[in-house]
């Protein structure tokens, strides 16, 4: 049911404004509604849940994973240190948890049709696809139960 789950790809749980925002910025600059296909909604904790995926064959560059040096800094004062790539990190057990943190990503729209036909905004709903990049985090959390939930649709 997850395969490759923390190899190819993760899920990345965040606040509910933050992917409304995020949507509506698409809407702006592109005239397209984004499909919300694929994610995953707790309204108790108010997150949602979405699929990133990763690079992770050889001559890729596997996203890397920074931890903070001092938990407890104050945000202007925080530093992190690189303790290798997100894969490499999942796969030791004592990091198999939910991580709080900032992710950096590169995000691409996928929209039905052919080279031949070009899309318009009133057709339907685009995906989007979101490649993390890069983790840096300040600790987990026990607060956010992991979403075991598998409709992948990849772009």
């Amino acid at each position: 049911m997850l395969k490759d789950y923390g190899k190819s790809w993760v899920y990345v749980y965040l606040p509910q404004l933050t992917f409304d925002k995020f949507k509506s910025y698409v809407k702006f600059g592109t005239g397209w509604d984004v499909s919300d296909e694929g994610t995953v909604f707790d309204p108790n904790r108010d997150t949602v849940a979405i699929e990133a995926k990763m690079h992770h064959e050889s001559g890729q560059p596997k996203p890397s994973f920074w931890a903070a040096k001092e938990k407890e800094a104050s945000a202007g004062d925080m530093s992190f240190s690189r303790i290798g790539t997100v894969q490499d990190v999942s796969s030791h057990s004592s990091q198999q948890r939910i991580h709080r943190g900032v992710g950096i990503f590169s995000v691409s729209m996928e929209i039905e049709g052919t080279a031949n036909f070009k899309p318009s905004p009133r057709m339907d709903e685009a995906n989007l696809c979101f490649n993390l990049v890069s983790f840096r985090t300040w600790g987990t959390t026990d607060g956010v139960a992991p979403i075991v939930h598998a409709p992948r649709k990849w772009c």
